[in-house]
């Protein structure tokens, strides 16, 4: 008898295990290598995509945009603006319920967009009109602007870094230089504290309370259908490794292949590439200009005209991919409405006996300037290296030092002199949506402290960003977009080394990306 029920105690165990191994197997995972991997989980703290993707996961927006650049209401169900153009009054859509099960009230969102608007280019810009921001009820919220722009509903549906994600209040009231440490939102995932390995991985799991809006997906705007239960995203860092676990069917997707590997997978039957992206990429060259040598414009210059957009694509991209990167004069994307050439033209092709001319003339002491190298990253990890090497023609002593992304992306944050912990350049690349215009283009704030990391200060950049607020005709809009572009590279804000595209690799039963101005998991679905 004793035997007996110790049997059927055994056989009880073990048929749980089985039905819970059954369970875990019948879940739809999404395995995905990304482009980086979220040291920083803060989406208001860093400008870094990774951060920003897993901001789309855990949080939702107020508004987004779609694949044409229109902007929709998102968590929003319906606005009102006055008579004046002064007020807006924003409402609610029902059943917006936080990760803890509490319901998204408006003084979440006033909280939200204050900590978001104190970081954030565009939102720093839209704060300068804003008189107040309060919330009448539970439901609704309203922005009181002190003076008419038509930038309000822009700025809200902005669709890449710093996307103004809505957090619980009492997270959002956390300093906005402090780096959040409560991952609550109210998105279509949630992330799984518990198995977040900085530099391992990263877990995130169906929201089974969210509920989408009933429009198609369209960018960053509609219904965010989660038609998986989890998403892992596993930090792979080696290109090769990456692209064995996609063949092996050990991953479902690389978010950023490697150059070199794209002729291979175009003609590899187990794989599609899929190009998410709305708009091209844009690389560019960023100076710290609160320390020696670029806090003189003259410097600044000089590495501007030696810069040559064919050398870092050819050298990144490679020309086996003809194609997929674009030589471009101005500093938002060709092909855009506001795209130009005038004053930024010589970025294409530069001029290496006039970069050493105005070096000397610059007053450059020989000091060697600190270049940051990521070696993650593949889509940039070249960049540095050419960068160095034409710097050093041109007459620059350079060091060249290697980290890796989040490191760097630390290290960018310090001010101390580049022999000190801190730096000179870094090279990155900005998704063509965050620089369609003067107020998303984090490059080409003026704002000082306030402004991207590199602190370019110019108060007639400023007052030119602050016309465009203002500019209610697409000429205006134009004439003075093209101004900003004028004197930023008078300035020397950074420097523009061309456009290039980055599609994703993914396993054939997957299907459903959404095109979008960021990397988002919802409609995707493993079949």
């Amino acid at each position: 008898m004793k035997h007996s029920k110790l049997v059927a105690a055994f056989l009880a165990v073990a048929l749980t295990a089985i039905g819970s191994t059954a369970a875990f197997a019948q879940q739809k995972v999404l395995k995905v290598a990304p482009h980086a991997f979220p040291a920083n989980l803060d989406p208001f703290n860093v400008t870094a995509y990774i951060t920003r993707n897993h901001g789309y996961m855990v949080y939702d927006t107020l508004f987004g945009t779609d694949e044409k650049g229109a902007i929709k209401p998102q968590m929003v169900d319906k606005w009102t603006v006055s008579t004046d153009k002064k007020t807006y009054t924003f409402m609610l859509r029902d059943k917006l319920e936080f990760h803890d099960g509490k319901p998204v009230t408006g003084e979440d969102v006033v909280a939200s967009l204050k900590r978001w608007g104190a970081r954030d280019v565009f939102g720093q810009k839209l704060m300068t009109f804003v008189d107040r921001m309060d919330s009448p009820d539970a439901k609704s919220f309203r922005i009181i602007l002190k003076e008419p722009t038509g930038i309000v509903l822009d700025a809200l549906g902005k669709p890449s870094s710093n996307v103004p994600f809505i957090m619980p209040k009492r997270v959002a009231e956390t300093d906005p230089f402090k780096v959040i440490d409560d991952n609550t939102g109210s998105g279509p995932f949630i992330l799984k504290k518990d198995e977040y390995k900085p530099g391992v991985q990263a877990v995130y799991v169906k929201n089974p309370k969210y509920v989408p809006r009933s429009e198609p997906p369209n960018g960053t705007t509609g219904g965010k259908v989660v038609k998986v239960d989890r998403v892992e995203w596993l930090a792979l860092k080696d290109a090769q490794t990456q692209l064995n676990a996609l063949l092996a069917g050990e991953i479902d997707m690389i978010e950023q292949p490697a150059f070199e590997q794209y002729p291979a997978l175009r003609k590899d039957a187990r794989v599609s590439v899929v190009d998410m992206g709305t708009v091209n990429f844009q690389y560019v060259l960023r100076f710290n200009h609160v320390v020696p040598p670029f806090n003189n414009p003259k410097v600044r210059e000089a590495a501007m005209w030696a810069m040559n957009q064919n050398a870092f694509l050819r050298a990144q991209v490679g020309p086996e991919n003809e194609g997929m990167f674009f030589t471009c004069p101005s500093v938002y994307p060709c092909g855009t409405p506001l795209s130009s050439p005038k004053g930024s033209e010589f970025m294409v092709n530069g001029n290496m006996s006039k970069a050493q001319q105005l070096l000397k003339e610059s007053g450059y002491d020989g000091k060697p300037i600190v270049i940051m190298r990521p070696t993650d990253l593949q889509s940039i990890h070249k960049l540095p290296l050419v960068a160095t090497q034409l710097l050093r023609q041109a007459g620059f002593k350079v060091d060249l030092i290697t980290m890796d992304w989040g490191t760097l992306v630390a290290r960018r944050a310090k001010k101390d002199p580049a022999d000190q912990g801190g730096w000179n350049i870094f090279l990155t690349a900005w998704v063509g949506a965050d620089i369609m215009n003067p107020l998303t283009s984090a490059p080409l704030s003026g704002a000082g402290d306030r402004a991207w990391a590199g602190w370019s200060k110019d108060d007639e950049l400023e007052k030119l960003r602050d016309q465009y607020a203002r500019s209610e005709t697409e000429a205006d809009k134009k004439r003075v977009a093209e101004a900003v572009q004028v004197r930023a590279m008078q300035v020397g804000t950074h420097a523009i080394l061309g456009e290039y595209k980055n599609p994703a690799a993914v396993r054939k039963n997957i299907s459903g990306i959404v095109k979008s101005g960021a990397n988002v998991y919802w409609n995707i679905a493993k079949n």
